[in-house]
């Protein structure tokens, strides 16, 4: 029986019906993105299927499901769907497998573009390795499609998460989940205002918390964009809102943060009071991204305020 799901209007129209696989009008690469980042650094779990762990097929089809497109339980029987693509022909969405324990398909990711895939994989959970990779590229096995994506997204999608490693930096959803056990709030309620924050997401309840005390809003387009990456300067201004940092006496200056950036009073509190000493060379690097490295000692000596 084909299997067809209604998916938000903006997503494009299009239909795959391979070998063994759903009719589905497919969402967006960037619905898919999201959905697959909002997991990153959930940990490895043996058999596991929810938030609190995921083994590699479990991740697979939480991030499907999340789409209205069902997978098998399994990486073998996952393979068994779909139509076979070529590794030179890799679309995002595309699931790709590997042979890691020397009998077979026995690992699967998503591939997400830029020779970049998403999987749960044993040393570091919910992850994102190049497919390319020493380890990765003697053990791939093959690829299939069980739904298309649209790809009038594609390119943004890239430039925007495929080039970022979110094993090194961090996401705007773990910013809020680090910022939440940081301040002990209730994340009890995950109907967050935002519209692309499901309450299933692992970062709903921080994301709601925390736009109640007014440490985030959403853009232009009420979205929270939790699978984006966070500037510094951003990340400046939740910090001295969310801790409510006072300055200090004088502050340090840096050449990249005139006085007329917008960021400027709060950049100019994080140095007055020792959070930050910049990057060394008289800069600040206003538009870098945060690492998960830097999120953790920023929060740290917040919370010595």
């Amino acid at each position: 029986m084909k299997k067809r799901v209604l998916l938000p209007v903006f997503a494009a129209f299009m239909i795959f019906a391979g070998a063994d696989s759903h009719e589905v009008d497919a969402a967006s690469v960037d619905q898919l993105t999201t959905s697959a980042y909002q997991y990153i650094g959930t940990p490895y779990v043996y058999g596991g299927t929810t938030t609190r762990g995921f083994d590699c097929s479990g991740f697979t089809r939480q991030v499907f499901s999340d789409l209205g497109i069902s997978l098998p339980r399994t990486s073998g029987s996952q393979y068994g769907q779909g139509q076979s693509v070529a590794k030179g022909n890799l679309q995002a969405g595309d699931l790709v497998f590997f042979n890691t324990s020397g009998a077979g398909v026995s690992h699967v990711g998503i591939y997400i573009g830029n020779q970049k895939f998403i999987h749960s994989q044993t040393s570091r959970g919910v992850s994102v390795s190049n497919i390319n990779e020493s380890y990765w590229a003697k053990r791939y096995i093959g690829a299939k499609r069980v739904a298309n994506f649209s790809t009038i997204e594609v390119a943004k999608a890239e430039v925007k998460n495929a080039q970022i490693d979110f094993s090194v930096y961090t996401s705007r959803g773990e910013v809020a989940i680090q910022l939440a056990k940081a301040l002990n709030l209730d994340t009890s309620d995950t109907n967050s205002p935002f519209a692309d924050v499901k309450p299933s997401a692992k970062y709903a309840g921080a994301v709601t918390a925390l736009s109640q005390l007014g440490v985030f809003s959403g853009d232009e387009h009420g979205k929270f964009n939790p699978a984006s990456p966070i500037t510094r300067a951003q990340l400046a201004k939740v910090l001295v809102v969310a801790f409510d940092l006072q300055q200090q006496g004088d502050a340090p200056t840096f050449t990249d943060v005139p006085t007329s950036h917008w960021s400027s009073e709060y950049v100019a509190t994080l140095a007055s009071t020792g959070i930050t000493v910049g990057k060394g060379d008289g800069t600040f690097a206003v538009n870098d991204y945060v690492t998960l490295t830097h999120l953790e000692a920023f929060i740290n000596r917040a919370q010595q305020q």
